[in-house]
């Protein structure tokens, strides 16, 4: 974008110089003129914002139309008995996701964040999901669980939330998946 700037504002300048070949020079700007100039390029911004945005928007729906879209979500509460390393995702046993978070990511997490694991796209009909999740358990154990579910997509986009849940009772983590229309 700032070489479009660039160009614009080059070629705007080049109306203030003379064509080569000994023609009379134009009489110098104005304030008026730079102002005016000023106005223009930054319209000019507004407009090639404007397209950027709606570019993005076009893009999103021509990749992952809401047909065939699914989106797996993933969050957290309080984790005392978890500290989340990283997340496996697999869609029909094919891996479509892995991501290993950072300590900000945790911390983002467990004052309710939510973090958009996956995006794609997948045929109409029944699909198995599992979610392997890597971290330290308790007594600082290295901990590795699964969580599957199997989900029918119809009609429309699909979400899924895959959530860490302490567990009170037992001083374990659950991992539980939460189907969203």
């Amino acid at each position: 974008m700032t070489r479009l700037l660039s160009f614009v504002f080059a070629l705007a300048l080049c109306v203030f110089v003379a064509p080569h070949g000994g023609a009379p020079r134009a009489a110098e700007p104005s304030a008026g003129d730079y102002k005016s100039l000023d106005q223009d390029v930054q319209s000019l911004q507004k407009d090639i914002l404007d397209v950027s945005r709606d570019l993005f928007v076009l893009e999103e729906e021509l990749l992952f139309p809401a047909t065939t879209q699914v989106s797996v979500f993933v969050s957290m509460d309080v984790g005392e008995f978890f500290q989340l390393d990283s997340v496996q995702l697999k869609i029909g046993g094919k891996e479509v996701a892995s991501y290993l978070y950072t300590p900000r990511e945790i911390e983002a997490l467990k004052r309710g964040g939510v973090q958009r694991l996956y995006v794609g796209n997948v045929k109409q009909g029944d699909h198995e999901l599992v979610a392997f999740f890597t971290g330290k358990g308790p007594h600082d154990r290295d901990y590795k669980r699964g969580a599957t579910v199997t989900f029918k997509k119809g009609i429309g986009p699909k979400y899924i939330e895959l959530r860490i849940v302490d567990q009170e009772n037992k001083q374990q983590p659950e991992f539980t998946v939460n189907q969203w229309e």
